[in-house]
Order: C-alpha cells, then sequence, then structure tokens
C-alpha cells in the first residue's frame, strides 16, 4: 500500500485513497488517521464541511470511497483541554468552604466534551470558587460527583475538596440504600401511567447504533446496568372517564443512577417526557388535542419536561443532613398551566 500522507501540515492532510481502498468514508479515513483522531471526531469533521472529495465538501459519513479518490481535510486548531473560568451566572442555593449547590437551568452543560469546550457549569464554578476546585475529580470534570442532563433543570452539588469529592461520591454511589442521599424529580409525560404509584426495573444499556442514547435491555447482556425508578402520579390533565389523560405531573424518585434513566424508563411504559426529542418525538401530535392557544405553548416547549427538585446528603465535614428544594422553572410551569385549562 502507498502511503496515503502525499501532503502534511499542522492544518491539513490530503489522502490519495489506494486500489483497496473500500468502505464507509468515516471508516476508511480513521484507519488511515490511526491514533491521531477518533472516529467520531472524524464523523464530526466530514459533517461540518471539512473533508474535501476532488475538491467537493463531504458531508455524508456514510458515503463508499473508490479508489484514486483524493481527500483533503482540514484539521482545526486544537482546543485548549484544560477549562478555563468563564463569568457565567449560577444560581447558588448554599456554599461553603467544602461544597457548593446549585439550580442547574436549561441549556447548561455540565462539564466540556465535544461540542462543548466553553460555557459549562464547569467553565462558570471555575471562574465562582478559583483554584478551590484545581485537581479534584480530574481536569474537565473538577468538582463534579453527579450530572444533569443539559436540558434538564435543578438542584445540584459540587465539591471543592478531595475529601469533599470523596465522601460525596460515595453516597451517590449508594443511591440512597444504606446512606442519606435522596434525589427526587418532577415531570410532565404524555398519558397518565394504569398504575398510579408503581416501580419501574428495567435494565439499560446503549440503544443499537446509536452510542448516545440508552434503552431497556436484557439483565443478561453484557452492557445492561441496574436500574429502578419509582414513581407517583401527582396530577393528571384532561383527564376522561375511562382513566385516560392527555399528560400527567409525576414525582420520580431514583434507586439507582443511569444515564437518561427516568427519560427512558417513563417511555418504556408507553409514557415519555414532553418535549423529549430523543424517546418520545411520536407523541408531540399529542399536543394537537389542546385548543389553539395552549397548543402553541406545548408545541413551543424545547426540552424534556423534566427537574430535579430534591436533593438531600449529608455533609462530608459536619455530618450534618442538608436538603434543598428548587421549584418548578417557569417553562415548566406555563407547560403545567397549559395543560391544565
Amino acid at each position: 500500500m502507498n502511503d496515503p500522507f502525499k501532503e502534511a501540515d499542522a492544518i491539513s492532510k490530503v489522502l490519495i485513497a489506494d486500489e483497496a481502498a473500500e468502505g464507509r468514508l468515516d471508516a476508511w479515513l480513521t484507519a488511515q488517521l490511526g491514533e491521531e483522531v477518533s472516529r467520531s471526531r472524524v464523523k464530526a469533521l466530514i459533517k461540518n464541511g471539512a473533508v474535501l472529495r476532488n475538491g467537493e465538501p463531504m458531508t455524508d459519513p456514510q458515503r463508499k470511497v473508490r479508489p484514486g479518490e483524493r481527500f483533503d481535510i482540514t484539521m482545526p486548531e486544537p482546543e485548549d483541554p484544560t477549562p478555563q473560568g468563564e463569568d457565567i451566572p449560577l444560581d447558588v442555593l448554599y456554599e461553603d468552604d467544602d461544597l457548593i449547590v446549585i439550580a442547574k437551568p436549561a441549556g447548561l452543560v455540565v462539564h466540556p466534551g465535544a461540542g462543548n469546550w466553553t460555557g459549562t457549569l464547569v467553565n462558570a464554578l471555575i471562574h465562582h470558587c478559583g483554584d478551590s476546585l484545581s485537581g479534584i475529580g480530574g481536569v474537565r470534570r473538577p468538582g463534579i460527583v453527579h450530572r444533569l442532563d443539559k436540558d434538564t433543570t435543578g438542584v445540584m452539588v459540587v465539591a471543592k475538596n478531595d475529601i469533599a469529592h470523596r465522601h460525596l461520591s460515595l453516597q451517590f454511589a449508594d443511591h440512597g440504600r444504606t446512606m442519606p442521599l435522596e434525589r427526587a424529580y418532577r415531570a410532565i409525560v404524555w398519558g397518565r401511567p394504569r398504575q398510579l404509584t408503581g416501580t419501574i426495573d428495567a435494565p439499560l444499556g446503549r440503544s443499537t447504533g446509536d452510542r448516545t442514547k440508552r434503552a431497556v435491555q436484557k439483565p443478561d447482556r453484557e452492557d445492561s446496568d441496574e436500574a429502578i425508578t419509582h414513581y407517583t402520579v401527582l396530577e393528571r390533565f384532561h383527564e376522561l372517564p375511562d382513566a385516560t389523560a392527555l399528560a400527567s405531573l409525576v414525582d420520580c424518585r431514583l434507586e439507582t443512577g443511569r444515564t437518561h434513566q427516568i427519560r427512558v424508563h417513563m417511555a418504556h411504559i408507553g409514557h415519555p417526557l414532553l418535549g423529549d426529542t430523543v424517546y418520545g418525538a411520536g407523541f408531540r401530535t399529542k399536543a394537537n388535542l389542546l385548543p389553539d392557544a395552549q397548543k402553541d405553548i406545548v408545541g413551543r416547549f424545547s426540552r424534556q419536561a423534566l427537574h430535579a427538585y430534591l436533593l438531600q446528603f449529608e455533609h462530608p465535614r459536619t455530618g450534618e443532613i442538608l436538603h434543598f428544594e428548587a421549584p418548578l422553572p417557569d417553562d415548566m410551569l406555563e407547560l403545567a398551566e397549559a395543560l391544565r385549562s
């Protein structure tokens, strides 16, 4: 095989497909680049128009490679791997020398990652807390002991030193089974669960074909993790005599803490969260049952209707039980009021 690198510098690379070249574009480019760039990074480069085939932009990672084709790849300057402090306002509920408790708004990513290297909660915390977070829990996740999805609102605690980080991490790993940790969420879901109080015990693992999604899996599957959610229906919206309803306000308590757990579990029993385009996109047309004014409010709700309203834990230094609650954010209040009308 000929050396595919005909030209190379710090900014761009040129690859020439030899006579044995075959397969998907993203897979072939990843193989040629070796350990230099991950496949997910290659996909992003293709979709962002950073790969040219014979001078024309390529945006389909699945497009097949053919011998003799020339690919020009523009490599963006590397990001600074160390998060920098940014003056992002924080809603602080409590703070001392060991920890800080905040109410996270919708749209705020917790820690830096692909596509979100700035503007995260970590950037805000570094600016707010200064050097006290340095080295705790890793460079890109200083002080983080748990997380909420980007568009989930609610209470979060962050450690400021190693002692607090270890103690809080143990409590979250225990899930409140033997320690005083307690977490509770409010969700607005489509329909009305048949049982007004119940437990969803369904293992979760990665969804087939999409590594960012989660799905209920068989318990004996290698990548499945135990996942248990307890729920109680608090209010039913537009309930009918046959015990069905358009939507419901639900209290959810976690016995485990898996990625997207509440979202996947509620969708699994047929009641996905309003606004959840990943696990409940097919339910959006139910808003057509509402009058126009209410239908518009529901249709404009652009995130999963999930709020972490309660967090309780033991203070890592004093042993005091700290209890925090955050009221429903304005957008969920407006959504609930529209459903009541």
